[in-house]
């Protein structure tokens, strides 16, 4: 016979340890936590190598959008966090251009300027951005022009999502992508001025030490008791109310809240009816190659991190982890060596090999520049993150609203990133809310303010 408990989590990361935290402050003690992996954080644990040098799971910085947030940062790390003016740069066409390079058309190439500016006017003067029902490809020329779509925008994204652009819905885009106006454009251009505020992770925080891991193992620290490591999910009986394990172990709820992969959830669930089954089957995501390079080189750049529209890159994005904390290198004191973690995105219908790619990403990273002279490699990583972002394609709203109210008529409540399947509300903070605001609703009922009402049952 199944054991019996008022709530099971599936999952110890981000979502999951912000659900059981807030359980048990509201008197909720009877709470298990089930993570497959062999130790909490899911897509935010860290790794370290045996060169002695500290990797994340992809480029986090932590900056908040809510209170509740920043107090469980406040109560695991305290004053151990590094704080950090974001200086962020864009390679296209071979110029370095700040980040958002939409906003600083004037470091590129004149003829590229006039290009990006001249798109810029035509986008304007045809009305300008569209609402975001449509595809990615279609909002991008609208609002941009051919000039910037070309030369940064198209590249770029087909790197990120491993997908073609018409693909893609632009309902995502809001707190995302930075919006020009072309007089805004065109007056910066003139003035040769950069714009480098725009977006909200433009001051961010990173733990002193042991990588974006650190704050999820502490944050675990008072829940251990509750979390069963190296558990992974087989089957979820919904009628029964009952989650089995792969070892063969089943483990009954009164509410179930998942931040599992929501494809791999139904998957798991035999009840599932057809439409919902194809729906969730329907959701695609990316995979993604961590590639970690350390040099035998001091860290002399004051970069935080790159990204790479030109398409020799392999790259989209380049991360100076050593610049982070000092601590993310070995011998730390000092500061002999620094560390750059690239990302290579794969998917289904773009697949990327990781064979070889520890040494393109080295080769990249030299000639652009990003690494100067010729360094001594002191350290090589390579991490493939199965499931690293959900990628908003134009049927993705479609199949959320046939599969999300289904399983929540049924006690189950998937939130967090890929619980979700929502990149617009995929940071961290997001996911500790959802996390925050599940538990809220398994004690007093209360609305979620995460999750679209057309989303819940």
């Amino acid at each position: 016979m199944a054991e019996a408990h008022d709530v099971v989590v599936i999952g110890a990361g981000p979502c999951g340890l912000g659900a059981v935290r807030e359980l048990r402050r509201l008197g909720i003690h009877d709470v298990v936590v089930l993570e497959a992996g062999d130790r909490p954080g899911g897509l935010a644990c860290s790794t370290v190598d045996d060169a002695g040098f500290t990797w994340d799971r992809g480029g986090h910085v932590v900056f908040s959008h809510y209170g509740a947030f920043d107090d469980l940062l406040a109560e695991v790390l305290g004053d151990e966090v590094h704080w950090h003016d974001r200086s962020s740069w864009v390679l296209a066409d071979g110029t370095w251009v700040p980040y958002p390079f939409q906003n600083n058309l004037h470091r590129l190439d004149p003829e590229v300027t006039e290009a990006c500016l001249v798109g810029l006017v035509e986008a304007g003067a045809s009305g300008g951005s569209p609402d975001g029902a449509g595809d990615l490809a279609s909002w991008a020329a609208a609002t941009f022009g051919s000039g910037i779509v070309e030369h940064f925008f198209s590249p770029y994204n087909q790197k990120v999502w491993a997908s073609a652009l018409e693909d893609l819905s632009a309902s995502w885009i809001a707190e995302r992508v930075a919006v020009v106006d072309w007089r805004d454009a065109l007056r910066r251009t003139l003035r040769d001025q950069d714009d480098i505020s725009w977006g909200p992770n433009n001051r961010f925080a990173f733990p002193a030490q042991g990588g974006t891991g650190e704050i999820w193992r502490r944050a675990a620290l008072p829940h251990a008791a509750a979390i069963r490591l190296g558990t992974a999910v087989a089957r979820v009986e919904v009628d029964d109310r009952v989650v089995v394990t792969t070892a063969g172990d089943e483990v009954g709820y009164r509410h179930l809240i998942s931040t599992m992969p929501l494809d791999r959830l139904v998957a798991a669930v035999p009840a599932a009816p057809g439409a919902v089954a194809e729906a969730a089957a329907s959701l695609v995501h990316t995979t993604v190659h961590v590639v970690g390079v350390g040099y035998e080189a001091p860290t002399t750049d004051d970069r935080s991190w790159l990204y790479f529209a030109d398409r020799d890159v392999p790259f989209y994005r380049a991360t100076n982890f050593g610049k982070y904390a000092a601590a993310n290198l070995p011998d730390a004191d000092d500061r002999r060596y620094c560390s750059w973690m690239c990302e290579v995105s794969s998917s289904d219908a773009r697949p990327t090999s990781p064979d070889g790619l520890v040494g393109r990403v080295d080769e990249a990273l030299r000639r652009t520049g990003v690494v100067p002279g010729d360094p001594p490699v002191a350290t090589r990583h390579l991490e493939t993150v199965p499931y690293a972002y959900p990628v908003p394609t134009r049927g993705r709203d479609a199949a959320l609203a046939t599969v999300l109210p289904w399983l929540d008529q049924r006690g189950i409540w998937s939130r967090g990133r890929f619980g979700t399947w929502r990149y617009e509300v995929g940071n961290m903070d997001h996911a500790v809310k959802m996390g925050i605001d599940a538990a809220q609703r398994v004690v007093t009922g209360a609305a979620e303010e995460l999750v679209p009402r057309e989303l819940v049952a």
